[in-house]
């Protein structure tokens, strides 16, 4: 049955992968996001998600518009601080970004949602929540989504509603390769956590997150699913 599906931060990476995969599937795919994305499959939003007026403005013009049956909440900011150096205004920003937008989108798609008694959310958190240098406020804000997830779907329970999350390892996107060059030492860094040895690809990602939204994962909630190459396994080079 064709669906609805909301996305933040979907011109790029995981998103955009997202975007395309579920429009293959014959969704119709709404993403938000603050750059342009001129090949995107479907109706793309531009808003500043750290910006919350904005962005609540966004979601009721959409919500007007779409009858959504769920969101992926994926927009993410990362801000690379050793623990010495971790300022207040930065994890303030990071949390901002990667946590009131989900507020924010499941909130403005709960009531259709709830009438109709189906509903998807899926929020994607992180590897990094298992510890990671220079990650104080993003592996923060990642592990307080799954907190969200568990919560949500103990109080969505009963609804049809699910809520989920999906922790990535490490994969070629352009925010990883932003804070990690070809050759560089957190690429070393990472690579040597993976058992798999190698990066994941936006689309692997997407289809995980794909097979929570579909009607065969109706009885799964609260759970986290890492797709990282066996990473969150143990590090095995270490």
């Amino acid at each position: 049955m064709p669906r609805t599906f909301l996305i933040t931060g979907a011109s790029k990476g995981i998103g955009l992968a997202l975007a395309r995969r579920l429009t293959q599937n014959g969704h119709q795919v709404v993403g938000l996001s603050r750059g342009e994305a001129p090949h995107f499959p479907g109706t793309l939003a531009q808003v500043d998600l750290a910006d919350a007026p904005a962005t609540d403005a966004a979601l009721a013009d959409l919500t007007a518009r779409f009858a959504f049956d769920g969101v992926v909440n994926n927009v993410g900011l990362v801000r690379p601080q050793r623990l010495g150096g971790v300022e207040v205004a930065a994890l303030e920003e990071v949390m901002r970004v990667n946590l009131h937008p989900a507020l924010q989108a499941v909130q403005a798609l709960l009531p259709d949602m709830t009438a109709r008694d189906w509903g998807r959310v899926v929020n994607i958190t992180s590897l990094t929540v298992l510890g990671a240098v220079e990650r104080t406020a993003y592996a923060a804000a990642k592990a307080a989504l799954v907190s969200f997830t568990r919560s949500w779907a103990l109080e969505l329970a009963t609804t049809g509603i699910t809520v989920n999350a999906v922790s990535p390892g490490p994969t070629e996107t352009e925010l990883f390769r932003a804070n990690n060059a070809s050759g560089s030492e957190g690429e070393r860094r990472y690579l040597a956590g993976i058992p798999m040895s190698r990066f994941g690809q936006p689309d692997e990602i997407a289809a995980a997150i794909a097979f929570l939204l579909s009607e065969d994962a109706g009885f799964i909630t609260g759970q986290t699913l890492n797709v990282d190459g066996g990473a969150s396994i143990g590090m095995a080079a270490f």
